[in-house]
């Protein structure tokens, strides 16, 4: 094993990575308006430049190695890690190959289905998953600038949240919900059929990206399909699938109620488009007049000209009365017309499995089950939080006196400590039903009007962070970026201490350069 010096972390640490965004965020932003502009041509030359910039490959790395869920997981190299050198080493390999980089095979790792089946998550190693993150950085701003306003999946400055207040417009006493049905679309092993010729016509990229990507493609085939499937666990292949999609949300009709252009200022509520999707899910709502056969046969005719099928055993056309799950959510029209949309079934089941597990686990005591359920919990109901969570159920009543129980059977009947471990373990988020405030048309971050998206901002916070993003004038207290709802906003603890809550004690910074502080040891870089 190689072994690194004081010098050689101290060195990594110390890079510039505030200029380093600054400098990729800037040319990430030309390349979206020269293909907004329709000047492809000046696009993939700045596309060229990000694969050559320094600033780009060293944040790749970084990204892939210290900040992503996956950091520790191994390819076929078998490696779960770089240490510092190595990855001063992987950024010189970028700079020489980055242009005409060639993919190794992929790991193959099952991962259980819910109906019973297995699905195959492919690893690429870790060098090729900082190749294709520094690819993604040249591709993504030029697609964003072409995918559909009803696109929500796997993009900056969209969330599953947008999907579920547009489903919201299009279904509540003011759109006649009632009336409507809805199509729940299920594409059949969608990452494992999108055909390559249909992801390298549409592949806005120059030569040396282009060669890189049908490689990286060829490396997880499915010998039985060697011209289809994306592979699942790569870093790009989310990206590949939303290329390869673009367009199906346009099938139902091609403008809106009004007959207005789509355009970046459109709001939700003039939006009345039917189709919504995040990802490979997808709903199309129907009005009464609606011919749902003649819709479901241009869907699967798109598909199949992309390799791709619907799931006959899974799609299917629901009355909005009935009401539909979608996003881990339950969508219902009541018989008064209200919409409403609560956490499903299967969702909250998955939840409460979680909790339980921790609960009564017999190997840490309640102060250890507090400090692991908290973030659990919390990320729930930030979820969930703009759903109707009235009730003991979705109040977590009864999960949250189980646990006080458990607790104070742990703490030898201490009341008091039970109750307070109880409090930190189940933290309370505020919500507001149906209150999202939902993206504007094709905006995206890559436009860098900054004004729209730090006003967009503060309305997805509240509380301390609202009042931190304020007072920092929507900058980031670490790299000074602005922020922009791209990357996710956590509070920091100057002190280290998480149970200090002063407002001197609090600052709003990137997830990302909060997780890099502390595997920093808090100095801030």
């Amino acid at each position: 094993m190689i072994r690194h010096s004081k010098s050689t972390s101290e060195s990594w640490k110390n890079l510039n990575w505030k200029k380093f965004r600054k400098d990729l965020f800037r040319l990430q932003c030309r390349v979206f308006k020269a293909i907004r502009e329709g000047d492809k041509r000046k696009a993939v030359s700045l596309q060229k430049l990000i694969l050559k910039s320094r600033a780009a490959r060293f944040l790749a790395i970084r990204q892939v190695t210290q900040l992503n869920a996956g950091k520790k997981t191994a390819g076929v190299d078998g490696k779960k890690s770089l240490n510092f050198k190595e990855r001063l080493k992987l950024e010189t390999l970028l700079k020489n190959t980055s242009s005409n980089w060639h993919h190794q095979r992929l790991r193959s790792i099952p991962i259980p289905k819910k109906d019973g089946t297995k699905r195959m998550l492919k690893i690429p190693t870790i060098a090729d998953r900082a190749w294709q993150c520094l690819v993604k950085y040249a591709l993504e701003p030029a697609h964003e600038a072409t995918f559909h306003a009803k696109s929500y999946g796997f993009r900056p400055g969209r969330s599953a949240h947008d999907a579920q207040k547009v489903l919201f417009s299009n279904l509540n006493s003011h759109a006649n919900g009632k009336d409507k049905r809805v199509i729940e679309l299920d594409i059949k092993k969608c990452f494992d059929r999108i055909n390559h010729t249909t992801i390298m016509n549409n592949l806005i990229a120059s030569k040396g990206i282009k060669k890189g990507i049908f490689r990286c493609l060829k490396a997880g085939i499915n010998p039985e399909f060697p011209e289809q499937g994306t592979p699942q666990g790569g870093v790009v292949s989310p990206l590949l699938a939303n290329i390869a999609l673009n367009g199906i949300e346009s099938i139902h009709r091609h403008h809106n109620i009004s007959g207005r252009r789509i355009t970046e200022n459109t709001s939700a509520k003039d939006i009345r488009e039917p189709s919504i999707r995040y990802a490979d899910d997808m709903v199309i709502i129907l009005r009464p007049e609606d011919n749902a056969e003649e819709i479901l046969d241009k869907v699967s005719q798109f598909l199949a000209s992309r390799g791709m099928e619907l799931s006959k055993e899974k799609t299917k056309v629901t009355a909005a009365k009935d009401g539909f799950n979608f996003l881990g959510w339950h969508f219902k029209v009541q018989s008064n017309g209200k919409f409403r949309s609560t956490p499903s079934v299967e969702n909250f089941k998955k939840f409460r499995e979680k909790v339980k597990k921790i609960v009564n686990n017999s190997n840490y005591g309640s102060k250890v089950k507090a400090e692991k359920l908290a973030p659990i919990v919390r990320g729930w109901r930030n979820y969930h939080r703009f759903c109707k969570l009235d009730g003991s159920k979705f109040s977590l009543w009864h999960i949250n006196h189980r646990t006080f129980k458990v607790f104070n059977k742990e703490t030898k009947n201490s009341r008091e400590s039970a109750l307070k471990l109880t409090e930190k373990a189940f933290p309370k988020v505020p919500y507001s039903e149906n209150k999202y405030v939902s993206v504007k048309g094709t905006k995206s971050p890559y436009d860098n009007d900054i004004t729209y998206w730090n006003q967009r901002n503060s309305k997805l916070y509240d509380g301390l962070t609202s009042k931190a993003l304020k007072r920092q004038n929507h900058s980031c207290a670490i790299c000074g970026l602005k922020f922009t709802s791209e990357e996710r906003v956590n509070l920091h603890h100057i002190d280290g201490n998480h149970n200090n809550w002063k407002t001197k004690n609090l600052v709003a910074v990137h997830k990302s350069c909060h997780d890099y502080i502390h595997m920093s040891n808090g100095v801030i870089p």
